[in-house]
Order: C-alpha cells, then sequence, then structure tokens
C-alpha cells in the first residue's frame, strides 16, 4: 500500500505545471528539516514562484507546511525515489546529502541546477566520501573553511569550477536567537552534560566509552542526557539500550532520541562528544565549551590529507574545548575546564535570507 501511495505521490508531482515545480527541496526526513525550513519558507516569503517539498519521512514536519505556491510530497528512500530523481524536471534542485550521483540517487537526465546546503561545519574532505559533492553545480558554503575546501579539492581532482556561495548555517542562527531569548531565564540549577557524540563504530556510544562516561557523571550527582546520532540509533540500538536500561530510574538521567530540537543543547551546561558536528552548534550557538573524547577521527575519504588543508573539526577542537582520553576521568576533566572565548568569523550569519537570494538569483540566471 506505502509502494502504491509513493507512487501517486510521484505522478502527482510530474502532473503538476512546471511553473508550479520551479524549485524543489529534497529532505531526507525530520532530523534534516531544521536544515531547509529557514530558507524554504524565506523563499516563499521573498518570492511569487512555485515550490516543491519532497520528503522521504511521514513525520517530517516540513510536509505540514502550507503555502499558496508550495506543494509537498511524500515518497521513500528506495525506489520510487530514485525513479524520480532520474526523471525529475524542475529548475533548480536543493537538497542536503551529499553523494549524489554516486550511488542509488542520480542527476535527472533532464537539465536541472542542484544546490548542496550544509548541515553541518565539519570538513568536507574528510568527514564526507571522496567525490561527495562533485556532481553539484552549487555549493553553499557555512563558512570560509568551506570554500577552501572545495576550491582545494576541485584544483587538486582537476575538476571544473562550482558555483560556490556564502551561504551560513541556519541552525547556528536559530540556535543564538533561541539563546538570546532564553537569557532572562537563566536560573541556577543542577551541572547538566549533555553526551552527543558522532557515529560509526570507533565513537563514543559504539567503543563502549559512552555506558562509562555516563555511569561516571551520574554517580557524580550531574545531571545528564543521552543524544545519540541517528546513525547510531539505526546501527547500534543495542549499545544505547544497555546504558538507557541501566539508569532509567535515575531521575537525573534523560534520554534524547531527537536530535532536531535544541531544548537539551539550551538546558545543559557542557557537552560531551566526539567528532560530531554537533559539537560545532554547540560552541558557536551558544559559547558553551565540549569535552572531545579522542578516539580515532572519522574519516570517511581515506584520501583526505590529498588535500592539504587541516581539517576544520581537527583545528578547532581545543579552541573551544579540551580532549579527553577514552580512560580519563571525565569528572575531573569536567571540573578542571575554563570558559572558552568565541569568534564569530568561523561561519557566515543569516543563512536564510542569504541563501533565499542567492537561489532567486540563480533561478534568475538560468533563465536569462
Amino acid at each position: 500500500m506505502k509502494f502504491i501511495r509513493h507512487i501517486k505521490e510521484v505522478m502527482r508531482f510530474m502532473a503538476l505545471p512546471k511553473e508550479q515545480r520551479r524549485v524543489t527541496f529534497y529532505c531526507e526526513g525530520k532530523n534534516y528539516w531544521p536544515h531547509l525550513e529557514g530558507l524554504l519558507k524565506t523563499v516563499l516569503a521573498d518570492s511569487d514562484i512555485g515550490v516543491c517539498y519532497i520528503s522521504s519521512n511521514d513525520n517530517d514536519p516540513g510536509l505540514k507546511l502550507q503555502h499558496k505556491n508550495l506543494q509537498c510530497f511524500k515518497t521513500d528512500e528506495g525506489f520510487v525515489r530514485n525513479w524520480l530523481f532520474e526523471n525529475i524536471e524542475t529548475e533548480l534542485m536543493v537538497m542536503t546529502m551529499p553523494d549524489l550521483h554516486q550511488f542509488q540517487v542520480k542527476r535527472s537526465k533532464h537539465k536541472v541546477h542542484y544546490v548542496y546546503v550544509q548541515h553541518s561545519l565539519v570538513s568536507l574532505h574528510m568527514i564526507y566520501r571522496k567525490g561527495a559533492f562533485d556532481h553539484y553545480d552549487t555549493i553553499f558554503c557555512a563558512g570560509p573553511h568551506h570554500k577552501k575546501e572545495i576550491r582545494a579539492m576541485e584544483e587538486h581532482y582537476k575538476l571544473a569550477a562550482k558555483n560556490v556561495e556564502e551561504h551560513g548555517y541556519a541552525r547556528l542562527d536559530a540556535i543564538r536567537e533561541q539563546a538570546e531569548k532564553d537569557k532572562a531565564n537563566n536560573k541556577s540549577k543542577q551541572k547538566h552534560v549533555l553526551i552527543a557524540p558522532s557515529w560509526g563504530p570507533h565513537c563514543t556510544i559504539e567503543s563502549g566509552v559512552g555506558e562509562k562516561i555516563t555511569t561516571q557523571l551520574l554517580d557524580a550527582g550531574y545531571t545528564v542526557t543521552l543524544r545519540p546520532h541517528p546513525q547510531t540509533l539505526k546501527f547500534a540500538k543495542d549499545k544505547i539500550n544497555t546504558i538507557v536500561q541501566q539508569h532509567k530510574n535515575n531521575k537525573n538521567f534523560n534520554f534524547e532520541a531527537n536530535v532536531a530540537g535544541q531544548q537539551s543543547l539550551h538546558e545543559s551546561d557542557i557537552m560531551i562528544s566526539d567528532w560530531s558536528g554537533a559539537a560545532l552548534d554547540y560552541a558557536f550557538g551558544l559559547g558553551k565549551p565540549v569535552v572531545f573524547v579522542d578516539v580515532p577521527r572519522k574519516i570517511n575519504n581515506p584520501d583526505y590529507q590529498e588535500i592539504d588543508i587541516e581539517p576544520f573539526e581537527v583545528s578547532i577542537r581545543t579552541k573551544i574545548g579540551t580532549i579527553m582520553q577514552a580512560d580519563e576521568d571525565c569528572v575531573a576533566k569536567i571540573e578542571a575546564m575554563e570558559p572558552i572565548e568565541m569568534n564569530d568569523n568561523y561561519y557566515y550569519k543569516n543563512a536564510n535570507s542569504r541563501g533565499s537570494n542567492t537561489l532567486l538569483k540563480i533561478l534568475e540566471n538560468l533563465n536569462s
């Protein structure tokens, strides 16, 4: 029944007049909605063009958005979506999904301009697979380091120059905006630690370090929120269940499965992470320190060192927190931490207005 429903959704999209699907946003699911929400809403507010929003998740809030110029569609993450992508007719395709045209999701056989929107501040040449952005026409950059990395990869691999835009990072703008609203409500409270690592076989939860850290912090009287990466929830559920079952009756323990929300970011005082981009959101958005568990680097491109640029998430660690060995006492590490001094020059601000202006200019240029 779902397959039939997805087929009908694709037919409904294809039946739309072209002027009603000039710009199409694709979202993998609710956890990626925060990275597209503001940009989509701003484009709708700034223009009168026809926009479509396609998601592969029933719980995606974007599917409930209503606007006279917006059409929303639900598809799967398999055959139906992949067929749609290969046959889609739209002038602009806006996504936050790397590896376009490298695996199942291909570029359209029709003329489409593809725009990549960042969903993290992390480096583009170590954390992502080789070629992850090669098939995009425009890359929206969150900060100066992304521009530098893209240009360096183009030069090294002899790639055609892409359209590289200073966009910013909408999630960071939203976190900072909420932090300003919350200033008046700050109250003294029990120290709260947020555990929010990345995912992969060597990362904090998967390696078993997360279980040890959680126990140490709770035994020391801290409030602890465990906020695993969605991929950890998918591939290492047993590790998470072990921690949850062990501490579910402790009033100071919280488990958060939805990484799209901001509440635990604002309520906590310190984050424990490893190579997660969430640590950068936390430090730059809230000015709060991070303890980085020194697990092996998250390397999805084994050739990243060919690009002679130190990855951003490596160079920034000691500026926004401290590094902790896996066998160290995390409580002692936290107690010894000092406040961090933030520098706003690491990323571009006002992402939604910048992005909307850029998309509309690209659309204008495509039609001129």
